[in-house]
């Protein structure tokens, strides 16, 4: 990739700092994979049967990863934020042509554990972002191991994690997502997250098509890393390397081949209107 922009000033480095996290019990590696890898919004959800409230402002206090921390000048965090100011060059330029503003979110480096807006978080859930505190979180050891054993290498594969997240914002800033919650009642919960994934696939796909089109970020070999990435983490195929039988009924992020199709259409078309994931019949 071509990152020759600004960096974002909304990276909030916790790393080093501590913090802490819910226990998660006797998950193995793989399992872990499967049930948290960009499980892209609350990741309490996994461990309870009700969304965890946000910190109080004396706990937030508390918290080792207060907002102040001094960022480390790494080149891990350079790219990431580089990364997130170009999804808020996009973004906000995809707002003002709706006559909106964009409020951009906040990236949270983290190492180990932190805690979040949506409860405990630790680095074995991957990336995911907090529709509570609008924030996203993102441990790079862990994501650059998750990356590694999954195939899903390259510098683009790491920008359209982060794309993903940032994609659930936007969604959240639209109002997806409550309506999302809203379709969930009366309706299979599983197959409304599937659309929800997806979208946040394409809206990856946007971004990278318009950052491009406007900086030419991309360079040979960048789309089918990311296209790659989206494979990887198809519920199919996750499914498959923990050794089980593949249950559709059970998927949460949509198969290999539709999240590799949403990117695509994301990619190919740059517009908002095709990641329409809810309409009949675009699953």
């Amino acid at each position: 990739m071509r990152l020759g922009g600004p960096e974002s000033g909304n990276v909030e480095d916790r790393r080093g700092r501590g913090g802490g996290g819910i226990a998660i019990g006797g998950l193995g590696g793989v399992a872990i994979l499967l049930v948290c890898l960009f499980l892209g919004i609350d990741p309490s959800v996994l461990f309870s049967d009700n969304q965890s409230p946000a910190p109080t402002q004396r706990e937030a206090s508390r918290d080792p990863g207060a907002r102040n921390a001094a960022p480390q000048d790494d080149a891990g965090r350079r790219f990431i934020a580089q990364v997130l100011g170009e999804t808020e060059q996009v973004w906000t330029a995809q707002f003002q042509a709706m006559g909106r503003q964009y409020q951009a979110p906040v990236l949270v480096l983290f190492s180990g554990a932190t805690q979040s807006g949506c409860g405990g978080a630790q680095a074995q859930m991957g990336p995911f972002y907090c529709p509570n505190d609008r924030r996203v979180y993102i441990d790079l050891d862990f994501m650059a191991q998750l990356q590694q054993q999954l195939g899903a290498r390259g510098d683009f594969a790491a920008a359209y994690i982060v794309a993903h997240e940032v994609g659930h914002h936007v969604q959240n800033e639209l109002g997806v997502l409550r309506r999302a919650d809203e379709l969930r009642r009366g309706n299979d919960a599983n197959a409304v997250q599937v659309r929800v994934e997806l979208q946040a696939d394409c809206f990856a796909g946007l971004w990278a098509k318009r950052a491009n089109d406007a900086r030419q970020i991309l360079e040979p070999g960048d789309v089918e890393e990311g296209l790659n990435a989206a494979a990887a983490v198809g519920d199919d195929r996750l499914q498959r390397r923990a050794g089980g039988r593949v249950q559709p009924e059970s998927f949460t992020h949509g198969s290999s081949e539709q999240r590799v199709r949403w990117f695509r259409r994301g990619l190919e078309s740059g517009a908002l209107s095709a990641c329409d994931t809810f309409s009949n019949g675009r699953g």
